[in-house]
């Protein structure tokens, strides 16, 4: 006689989502990936976030058709009493089946830029280790910025992506803040520490809409420092630690060498700027992606994936012909629903994307490059007259509400 079912509810599952207790659900089926957190290729943050709920969209977005067969050893004996599958979320597996039957996953097509994002969502070499080759030298020997920081930290953004409390690239305190809810001293999941809004943050705050763009110039040196500071933390696993610090050595070997070549101090200095200023429309264009669009607080929900990315996700219309120039990622949306997605098939699938938020009623925001950048400084103008507002307890004058309310 078959041995009868386990189940349990899915509140009962909500309890295991702490680190030394994570299970999962797949199907309705689940898993017990507390032992597995410290091995998973993709870091354990995403199984922290998502721990306790039902992460079938997740785990289909993230994970080729293999992966299935090696989700057995982690089955726990339970099954979901009460797992369902929203119209959105059957509508969106359908369409990540159509797209694997038509070997979109597989079609490859790159460029020579933003190398390194790609190689490191998916395997753009013959191999797993041709692709961490790449990984390092596109991204560490190249541009000085480590891949396992950039994994670390990536991977967290399109799990919780514009979660506020669990997104690491919305938590800028005290340089920027694109919603009052930092106001409150929130705390950064992610990093595990407290975000304080004090003095120095309130004023620089108040003038973020004019800092932005100075910022984004020389945002790369904060990437420079978050990258040793992760590498050369004793306290966090890095996988492949000593293969990315070689790449980091590599970098700070023939970047400096480089620069030294050069006749003069002026001369240095204005290649090292110019450098910075050509990278800044990369930190200009993740942000346009972002900072503008719906944001919440709290732990994501593999069971509305598609929900929260399409909420907080911003798409930048181009020409074709402008593709090379924002990698593939001007389609930011298609970018988080198909993470694995080759670049060279954003647009090919696009308008199919849009037409499931239409039959969805969820939002689906393609802006110019120059009305991205004018929503984008609308969100930081607005947080920052409210935190002027916040040092200045006079009351407020009808001059003050229009250009507030109307700016």
């Amino acid at each position: 006689m078959a041995e009868a079912k386990k189940y349990i509810t899915s509140d009962e599952l909500k309890n295991h989502n702490k680190a030394g207790d994570l299970w999962i659900s797949i199907q309705g089926k689940v898993y017990d990936v507390t032992n597995w957190a410290k091995d998973h290729p993709g870091g354990d943050i995403p199984l922290l976030a998502l721990a306790g709920n039902d992460v079938t969209d997740a785990f289909i977005a993230y994970h080729p058709g293999t992966t299935w067969n090696k989700l057995d050893q982690f089955f726990n004996g339970y099954y979901l009493k009460d797992f369902e599958v929203t119209d959105m979320s059957k509508d969106y597996r359908k369409l990540h089946n159509e797209f694997t039957k038509m070997g979109l996953f597989e079609k490859k097509g790159h460029a020579s830029a933003y190398l390194g994002h790609d190689s490191g969502h998916y395997q753009i070499m013959s191999s797993p280790k041709y692709n961490k080759v790449a990984q390092i030298l596109t991204g560490n020997c190249l541009t000085g910025i480590s891949m396992a920081w950039w994994k670390w930290t990536h991977n967290a953004h399109h799990i919780a992506c514009n979660s506020l409390d669990h997104d690491p690239d919305l938590q800028h305190i005290p340089v920027f803040a694109v919603s009052t809810k930092f106001f409150n001293n929130m705390t950064s999941v992610f990093y595990g520490r407290k975000m304080d809004f004090d003095p120095v943050a309130r004023f620089l705050v108040s003038y973020q809409h004019m800092t932005y763009y100075p910022v984004m110039v020389v945002a790369r040196i904060n990437l420079y420092v978050q990258t040793l500071l992760l590498l050369f933390n004793p306290n966090r696993k890095v996988i492949n630690r000593g293969l990315n610090i070689m790449g980091i050595m590599v970098f700070w070997t023939w970047y400096p060498l480089l620069v030294s070549c050069l006749p003069s101090w002026e001369e240095r200095f204005m290649f090292v700027l110019a450098s910075f200023v050509v990278t800044a429309f990369q930190h200009i264009q993740f942000t346009l992606n972002h900072f503008s669009a719906n944001v919440y607080v709290g732990q994501p929900h593999g069971n509305d994936w598609f929900e929260k990315q399409t909420f907080g996700s911003i798409d930048i219309a181009c020409a074709s012909w402008m593709d090379w120039l924002f990698g593939g990622l001007q389609f930011q949306l298609e970018h988080h629903l198909f993470p694995r997605l080759p670049r060279c098939n954003l647009r090919k699938v696009a308008p199919v994307v849009k037409d499931l938020c239409k039959k969805h009623n969820l939002p689906y925001r393609s802006l110019s490059f120059w009305e991205a950048n004018v929503s984008t400084l609308k969100t930081l103008r607005d947080a920052a007259l409210q935190a002027r507002d916040l040092s200045n307890p006079m009351p407020k004058n009808l001059l003050w509400e229009a250009v507030n309310t109307h700016g």
